[in-house]
């Protein structure tokens, strides 16, 4: 047989039959996700959300909303952090194509088109798809809603401290340098110069007196890993029993969690408040409604002890050690205080506290980090937020997938089937080098070797 040699030079064919264009089989994954949307009828519900941004008959043709919405979905299945790298990958993709419903011969949306369909569908439509996904959760007896816990992380911004500016005078972090260095007496300062003037400075980047000229929501931060970024703080409220998202938000890095929890967890309990009448109207049983709130000391104030006890919620709140404290006039602060020390302290207080960490740093690994969005590419919090509340529904999907199929994303399906392959092997290499029939090696793949060499009568002998 001769080889076939690709010819660099190839004239391209000019009428290509459609029988013999490229068909993908799809990907296992992505074909259930569609099978449980279209169940959902998820197509035709955020079409009607989003009628009123398309026109009837003017325009050239626009992309449906459930392809808008499922692409950014794809950035949390398949890590992407850009919507730039989303239009990259579902053109590229022959299963992508299929889950979007394009063919091979259709342009799949690009990345600007992304940002314009975005800019156009506002806050409330993205907040009502992320509404619709929990409602999914509920019927899949997925959601509970009981306890919620709280957290935030901080997100680095698309925002170069090199770029600041100050509030008052515009001027950049440079000439402000060399402004301090002429009033201190030097007339021609050099990096050398500057740099040491700047080291011996308290307070050099203060959100008071700095911002960013095109990204105003970004503030100076201190990230996890020490460094100092422009930075914005997304907080989750996730359930304990499921781990599912039943809100997030998006803040200003420099607030305080004290501050921002109240936003969170009014918008969680819209959020329940909404599934619950969705399940009562239907008929189902309706369990979402939040009793208990699991956070770590950073949330710990007599304001917000004093408050939760007001609208009638648990806390389990870690208590930071403030030493001797004064109570004089202070009763509502000193119950509320000491009936959430006394409840972190059981058997429940700790066990919950424990599953915290365990509920809540999944959610950030699962989105920022294996999910991409650690670092934002939109500027302006409404902007992320859109893209965050998308992201956390595909993240929520996972859930129902892990349901139905095993794997929260087509890398956990591919992995999952690796393992179950990897498993097969090993007892047939174990029946190779024993000689003994495969259902004994399966019955004792899990056993120590020596037990199962006593108990197995071809082992034995």
């Amino acid at each position: 047989m001769s080889m076939n040699r690709r010819a660099d030079d190839r004239q391209e064919d000019f009428w290509v039959p459609t029988k013999d264009l490229a068909q993908s089989p799809g990907h296992p994954f992505y074909r259930k996700l569609n099978g449980i949307l279209a169940r959902e009828s998820f197509d035709r519900t955020v079409e009607g959300l989003c009628e009123k941004f398309y026109a009837k008959k003017l325009g050239r043709p626009s992309i449906p909303p459930g392809v808008y919405f499922r692409m950014l979905m794809v950035g949390y299945f398949e890590g992407l952090e850009s919507e730039r790298g989303i239009d990259w990958r579902c053109a590229d993709s022959l299963a992508l194509r299929e889950f979007l419903g394009y063919a091979l011969t259709e342009q799949t949306p690009d990345h600007s088109t992304l940002s314009k369909t975005r800019t156009r569908i506002d806050l409330e439509r993205h907040q009502e798809v992320f509404t619709w996904v929990l409602k999914v959760l509920a019927q899949e007896d997925l959601l509970r809603g009981r306890t919620i816990g709280i957290d935030a992380t901080t997100l680095e911004a698309n925002a170069a401290m090199r770029s600041i500016v100050r509030r008052d005078t515009g001027e950049g972090y440079q000439e402000f340098l060399k402004g301090l260095a002429k009033a201190s007496g030097i007339e021609t300062p050099t990096r050398q110069d500057l740099a040491k003037l700047d080291r011996k400075r308290r307070g050099k980047a203060s959100n008071k007196d700095w911002e960013h000229p095109h990204d105003p929501h970004a503030r100076v931060t201190k990230m996890k890993d020490g460094t100092t970024h422009m930075a914005h703080k997304a907080e989750h409220a996730v359930d304990m029993d499921s781990g599912a998202v039943v809100a997030v938000r998006v803040q200003a890095a420099d607030r305080g969690d004290t501050s921002t929890v109240y936003e969170t967890l009014a918008q969680a309990g819209e959020n329940l408040r909404e599934v619950r009448d969705s399940c009562e109207a239907k008929g189902q049983e309706a369990q979402q409604c939040i009793q208990e709130v699991v956070a770590d000391k950073g949330y710990h104030s007599n304001d917000v002890m004093r408050d939760m006890v007001e609208i009638e919620i648990r806390t389990y709140i870690s208590e930071p050690d403030r030493g001797r404290r004064v109570w004089e006039g202070r009763g509502e602060e000193l119950e509320a205080v000491y009936g959430n020390r006394r409840r972190v302290r059981g058997a429940r207080g700790k066990a919950l506290l424990a599953k915290r960490g365990e509920m809540l740093e999944r959610s950030f690994a699962h989105s920022y980090e294996t999910g991409g969005m650690r670092r934002t590419y939109l500027r302006g919090h409404l902007k992320i937020l859109k893209r965050l509340l998308i992201h956390m529904a595909g993240l929520n999907l996972s859930l129902v997938m892990r349901k139905v199929c095993g794997a929260g994303t087509p890398r956990g399906l591919k992995e999952a089937l690796g393992r179950i392959i990897d498993s097969i092997f090993g007892v047939l290499l174990l029946c190779a080098k024993t000689r003994e029939p495969v259902w004994a090696s399966v019955l004792f793949w899990d056993w120590p070797k020596t037990e199962a060499r006593q108990s197995s009568p071809a082992m034995a002998a």
